[in-house]
């Protein structure tokens, strides 16, 4: 696929995806109606009818490209496919219930492996990012486009990680003592991908976790942006297993964290 074609894909989902965040918040504030899944996590209407809307914009645009959702995912059938899309309508729904900001919206086109394409909207940050190729990352703020680099933001000599967690595992820091990270972030979802893509935080690392759906739309923003995205032992993070499950991850802004 051409890169006038992926721009012209992305480019074309980012009202749907404005429209979606919108629509997330508006179900928020009437009251969600909550089911737990048989894995035990909680899905509610506001996920169902974001996956709904992304879906059906995709199919429009892509309509002989699969689409891989968690919403619609059979994790029996084993996926084969070299082209698919990845869809997570709401990451972080245990946020987006408890009426927090970091929930995402995400959807990603994998080529061969590689997520090449992907939209991540942060609806209460009122923050849209999207990518289509190598240094074609952006983000959508205040109806501004800007293009982002990860160029650090962060003050030379301060070095600030992200996490999922509270309190990492002592092997994510020993990890994290290998880059000289002096100061440790909670946040959740992908939005930490994003926010690496803008330089505004320097490396996230984890364990095995979740399913490639879950990081897909983030990991090709902030890899177009220029971000560094191994497994912990620096073997490459690829798409398109049988099972959908994540390897370890790390994600670093640049070479050198004080650059």
């Amino acid at each position: 696929m051409k890169k006038d074609e992926l721009k012209n894909i992305a480019e074309s989902l980012i009202e749907t995806f404005n429209y979606a965040g919108k629509e997330s918040i508006r179900l928020y504030n009437e009251g969600l109606k909550i089911e737990i899944k048989e894995d035990q996590s909680p899905v509610s209407n506001g996920d169902l009818t974001i996956n709904d809307l992304i879906q059906k914009k995709i199919i429009e645009l892509t309509p002989n490209i699969k689409i891989i959702s968690e919403e619609t995912v059979d994790l029996n059938v084993k996926n084969t496919s070299k082209i698919f899309w990845l869809i997570d309508p709401i990451d972080g729904t245990k946020e987006y219930i408890a009426g927090k900001d970091e929930y995402t919206l995400n959807a990603a086109l994998i080529i061969n492996s590689i997520p090449v394409l992907g939209l991540v909207g942060v609806p209460k940050k009122k923050r849209l990012f999207y990518t289509y190729a190598p240094g074609e990352s952006y983000l959508i703020e205040n109806d501004n486009v800007k293009k982002i680099n990860c160029k650090k933001l962060q003050p030379k000599e301060k070095v600030v990680a992200l996490s999922s967690v509270i309190k990492p595992s002592d092997i994510i820091l020993n990890k994290l003592k290998e880059y000289k990270v002096n100061s440790i972030v909670k946040m959740a979802s992908s939005y930490k991908f994003c926010v690496i893509a803008t330089g505004e935080y320097d490396i996230y690392a984890a364990r095995e976790r979740a399913h490639e759906w879950d990081y897909a739309a983030g990991h090709a923003v902030a890899k177009n942006a220029g971000a560094i995205i191994t497994t912990l032992d620096e073997q490459p993070f690829l798409y398109g297993k049988e099972n959908y499950k994540n390897p370890s991850l790390l994600i670093r802004r640049a070479e050198n964290l004080n650059d």
